[in-house]
């Protein structure tokens, strides 16, 4: 059966770039692994792609198959590739280098990129709530916290074993962590690379078990752990705190330490982004003939003017007064929102006195609204 072009293959053509091939070779090796894509001609078409990727990476190969095609890979002392009966680890150990570490998973232990088998199984990551005040919010803060979690075994050194000596090669896999299948169809010869089941992909067992722990290598307790929380924050951002959660198995890698923002509500403000709202409650008497009053911020106290006249709902501004922008040196401001207080129970004197100031045209809203009417036409003709 013939060959299909390579540059078919990856979906590229001629004039792509190096980075456009390997781009295109990442986006149809993570699609026809057989891991991931369960038709049967699937892992035909990776080691296809596999081949493609082999030439057309090579600066000298592939100028060698633009002039003459496959036939130009069998001279001048090339060989053209052939990974039809190439076991898919094996690729991916050849090109490592695009994919990164266990781009495809495994269940614990087993081999990393190279072929070198990991120690252990890793831990499980950790979320954990943390409640912040607005003041530790607007600022940062830092947080000593405690968690319970697993934690390596000092008696063994998160090995498991009862001495250093106590660990045997696991007859199952012969030490590799891994059991193969190979299987023969008419494409060619495909190898089926499984963690082995005796040893959980560690390619060794136990001999004596560490009594502490019971041969998990770890121990379940208590660790503080610091944490620092930048300005800015908003409830539900997360930091990670990498290696801080459980301690893996038999000393697998630990897993990460996920830290939840949380805010608490505030007696006096209300948050809004990097702003902050304060309301303010005034007398009658104040509105109209303007006062001074000291308000709570963030760092303290302040001192606001109020002018003679404001109106309810009127918003006066504290020029970086707020919160202190996330990654910024910037920080909000605060607004004081003015509002009148009304009294619902008032004294006979008072009530005489109420009763006076309604006859008066400066305090009846449309007495004022047409006096500024009639003011304005009698400017107009003067």
């Amino acid at each position: 059966m013939s060959k299909r072009d390579y540059y078919e293959v990856l979906g590229v053509t001629k004039d792509a770039s190096p980075e456009d091939i390997k781009r295109a070779y990442r986006k149809k090796a993570m699609e026809l692994h057989p891991d991931r894509n369960k038709a049967p001609d699937a892992e035909t078409k990776f080691k296809e792609a596999a081949e493609a990727f082999d030439v057309l990476k090579d600066p000298d190969k592939k100028a060698r198959y633009d002039r003459f095609g496959h036939q130009g890979l069998h001279t001048g002392g090339y060989n053209e590739p052939n990974f039809q009966d190439v076991d898919l680890s094996d690729i991916f150990s050849r090109f490592g280098d695009i994919f990164g570490s266990d781009v495809f998973g495994g269940a614990g232990g087993g081999r990393t990129r190279g072929g070198r088998r990991q120690a252990g199984r890793p831990g499980d990551d950790m979320k954990l709530n943390l409640s912040l005040t607005l003041e530790e919010i607007a600022f940062g803060v830092e947080k000593k916290l405690k968690v319970k979690k697993y934690l390596g075994c000092d008696t063994c050194s998160g090995t498991g074993a009862a001495t250093p000596n106590d660990f045997m090669t696991c007859s199952t896999c012969n030490g590799s962590g891994e059991v193969r299948q190979v299987s023969r169809t008419m494409f060619g010869q495909f190898v089926n690379v499984q963690p082995c089941h005796s040893c959980h992909g560690e390619g060794r067992t136990i001999r004596n078990k560490c009594k502490t722990c019971s041969g998990e290598g770890r121990v379940k307790g208590d660790e503080t752990v610091k944490v620092k929380i930048p300005s800015g924050v908003a409830k539900g951002n997360y930091l990670t705190l990498r290696g801080q959660g459980n301690a893996g198995l038999r000393g697998g890698t630990a897993g990460d330490l996920l830290v939840i923002i949380d805010e608490q509500e505030h007696e006096f403000f209300e948050r809004r982004d990097n702003d902050i709202y304060f309301p303010l409650s005034i007398s009658f008497p104040d509105a109209v003939l303007g006062t001074e009053v000291e308000v709570p911020t963030l760092k303290g106290k302040a001192k606001v003017k109020i002018d003679a006249g404001t109106t309810p709902g009127k918003l006066l501004r504290l020029r970086e007064k707020g919160i202190k922008g996330l990654n910024s040196t910037h920080f909000g401001d605060q607004y004081v929102q003015v509002n009148v207080f009304v009294p619902t129970s008032i004294s006979s004197s008072e009530k005489e006195t109420l009763e006076k100031l309604k006859e008066s045209d400066n305090f009846n809203p449309q007495s004022v609204k047409n006096k500024g009417i009639f003011d304005k036409i009698k400017d107009a003709f003067l």
